[in-house]
């Protein structure tokens, strides 16, 4: 009896394991400690699929955007390429999770990248703002502004102060393709960027990137909606020796827009 309980118990926290993974948006670090220019990926892309098939991030160096679709992981490098990455690379900044649709809108249009976002957030205040969201708007887009970056090397220099030499900018006309937000709440603040973050791949995987700014010509929109949160980060010295109380809105507003 003891033997059967003793299965029983395993089998039932391995289902609750499971659940709480495929429910959950999982966090490779800290955009904050990012900011500050720790870029030595941790954990591997191999590793990063056990917590999700969708969701975006950097790779180690900040070399490319990343745009993790339908469990492929594809890199929007510096020169407007886009490659599909193996599982060996390294990440040192993610947010994933498994896409499960809990909300559908179709035919959504908007002229630019914050009308995206008042739609996105009267979706998101109606059923829970201090919730999280992993959304993916596929379809045509008449203006897709994105970019990515050069990968930076040792000594490594703040993210801010590198985007203002080492960021490459696209522009992109009459583009069809999937644009993944992540909307982290207010009260993540200390943890990642509060609000709307969105990246962007097209539907022949040729152009991508961290988007600037887009307008909509018609798409659906599907939603997930994310009660639960895993966070993992460094144990290193890169890491430990950061200063992660300081106010960095105004890093995050320089590195986040145009």
């Amino acid at each position: 009896m003891k033997k059967l309980l003793l299965t029983f118990v395993i089998v039932l926290l391995s289902v609750q394991a499971a659940f709480a993974v495929s429910d959950s948006l999982f966090q490779v670090s800290l955009l904050q400690s990012m900011l500050q220019g720790d870029y030595d990926g941790f954990i591997t892309v191999k590793d990063l699929k056990q917590y999700g098939d969708t969701g975006i991030g950097t790779f180690h160096g900040v070399n490319g955007e990343m745009i993790f679709l339908d469990g492929t992981v594809y890199r929007a490098l510096w020169d407007g390429s886009i490659e599909i990455v193996g599982d060996d690379e390294v990440i040192p900044f993610s947010n994933v999770t498994f896409f499960d649709a809990d909300i559908e809108v179709a035919n959504v249009s908007a002229p630019t990248l914050e009308d995206l976002k008042v739609i996105l957030n009267s979706v998101a205040a109606s059923n829970g703002q201090n919730q999280f969201y992993v959304a993916k708007l596929k379809g045509s887009f008449p203006l897709m502004f994105v970019r990515s970056e050069l990968q930076q090397k040792k000594p490594y220099i703040p993210l801010a102060e590198a985007m203002k030499t080492d960021q490459r900018e696209f522009t992109y006309n009459d583009v069809t393709g999937t644009v993944i937000a992540l909307y982290c709440p207010s009260y993540m603040s200390s943890l990642n960027t509060p609000g709307w973050h969105l990246h962007f791949l097209s539907d022949d995987g040729q152009k991508g990137g961290h988007i600037l700014e887009m307008s909509i010509g018609e798409a659906s929109l599907a939603m997930d909606i994310i009660s639960e949160f895993a966070l993992i980060v460094p144990n290193r010295d890169s890491f430990n020796e950061k200063n992660l109380g300081i106010d960095m809105r105004e890093e995050i507003r320089q590195v986040e827009v145009k």
